[in-house]
């Protein structure tokens, strides 16, 4: 992140909220996200200027393509379609916003899935003329499921043109009750719908006329009213090492410190931690950060710790509290999403990439694919195609800190790369109680 998305961030008191817009091509996703903009005073006069005499806008007469403030790649405004995930930054006096578009088209599902991995929010945006009838199409269901496995934990699903359908309440209640089905059989635990029209504004910054029949907020009052959720009340310390530093080392009495950034939990000076995956415990005698010494590190603070005696810590180590470490494993089970063009071969070694670890890795098995339409597993499956997503069974040279991502998103979430090509294969998250203890090192 840049320095002036940085100060965006940490402006102010107000809370952040990280969303992605997600669904299929053509439901109005860019526009969605350009209204928003617009309509809450995000969009400079220059940028109205430059999209307004843009040569590849979509609208009739003087009227502004609004999807073009998020489309800004030259074949995506060429095409129509979104092809990379592009972050937007607004606030109002409630709160800011980190948005994302992510791309409707299958081929590009493994940008949405980059898009998706740090948000707190999801808004599924459905094509009211396209799914009049109450079927939902395949991006919709699959951006849902990857929405779900990715522990994003709020839904809010936008039906949108409705002003296409002459604001059919009927229309509205099919759609919704079809993805309350989705949501069930997926196991989203509770979503909220509204109807709206991104091109006119309708039922986006303000309600709308055309929907007396709609009783709740409008889609900016309900995102500023989701809570942010970053830091987890009562989560487990897990801190990975991604800095040895060294002061003074010809002295006795030189610094060695262990630095990196708090993932959950807080830490305070007198706190037992334990080194993972060694098992070795200590006492954390000083935390320090670029100002000097502090009292506390919670989620999101870079700090140094200084431990009480001298032990063999690296990078890629994590620190937890010692009553409440992550399970330490050398085999684990895992849902993947494939993201590579070339398959899955378990026959290869792939390079695997945990926290500030690396390691080696083989799929030991691939147990099942999702199907998309079914919402079940398909057994048996060989590999794992481009935009797959699967259950396996992965073997590991070292030994790693595991939390199941649902629980514990930090040391949850990996990502496979070919030692090859150099390529992201694919993004990982660890099953709940799946996986081998791992021994002593070799």
């Amino acid at each position: 992140m840049n320095a002036v998305n940085e100060a965006f961030v940490g402006a102010g008191d107000a809370g952040v909220l990280r969303l992605i817009t997600a669904g299929s091509v053509d439901d109005g996703k860019s526009t969605l996200i350009g209204r928003l903009l617009y309509d809450s005073k995000g969009v400079y006069a220059d940028q109205l200027d430059a999209i307004s005499r843009a040569k590849h806008k979509r609208t009739r007469g003087d009227a502004l393509d609004l999807s073009l403030l998020t489309d800004g790649l030259e074949a995506e405004r060429e095409q129509g379609i979104t092809i990379d995930v592009a972050y937007r930054y607004f606030s109002t006096p409630l709160r800011k916003f980190i948005i994302a578009d992510a791309p409707g088209h299958e081929q590009y599902t493994r940008n949405m899935v980059t898009g998706a991995s740090t948000a707190q929010a999801a808004i599924i945006l459905i094509d009211a003329t396209r799914a009049a009838d109450g079927r939902l199409l395949p991006q919709t269901r699959r951006h849902s499921m990857i929405a779900h496995l990715l522990g994003i934990r709020h839904v809010v699903v936008a039906i949108n043109k409705m002003d296409l359908v002459d604001w059919d309440r009927a229309v509205f209640e099919r759609i919704r009750a079809a993805y309350a089905e989705l949501a069930a059989g997926i196991g989203i635990a509770g979503f909220q719908a509204l109807p709206i029209s991104a091109l006119n504004g309708d039922n986006v910054v303000s309600l709308s006329a055309h929907t007396p029949w709609y009783d709740g907020p409008p889609l900016l009052g309900l995102l500023e009213a989701l809570p942010a959720g970053e830091r987890q009340a009562g989560a487990p310390l897990r801190l990975p090492v991604q800095w040895v530093i060294r002061h003074d080392g010809d002295r006795a009495d030189g610094l060695r410190g262990y630095a990196g950034r708090v993932a959950s939990g807080t830490l305070r000076p007198g706190d037992a931690v334990v080194v993972q995956p060694s098992g070795v415990e200590a006492r954390v005698r000083e935390l320090r950060n670029y100002d000097g010494p502090v009292e506390a590190a919670g989620p999101g603070d870079t700090v140094t710790v200084l431990l009480d005696r001298e032990v063999d810590v690296s990078r890629g180590d994590v620190l937890s509290h010692r009553d409440r470490p992550a399970r330490v494993a050398r085999r684990f089970e895992a849902e993947l999403c494939w993201l590579d063009a070339a398959a899955l071969n378990p026959a290869r070694n792939y390079l695997l990439k945990h926290g500030t670890r690396l390691t080696s890795a083989r799929v030991a098995a691939v147990h099942g694919r999702r199907d998309v339409h079914e919402l079940q597993a398909v057994q048996p499956a060989e590999a794992l195609q481009l935009n797959d997503i699967g259950r396996v069974t992965l073997a590991v040279r070292d030994p790693l800190p595991l939390d199941a991502y649902a629980e514990q998103p930090a040391t949850g979430a990996f990502i496979l790369i070919d030692g090859a090509t150099h390529q992201t294969a694919a993004a990982g998250m660890v099953l709940a109680g799946q996986g081998e203890e791992a021994g002593p090192r070799g």
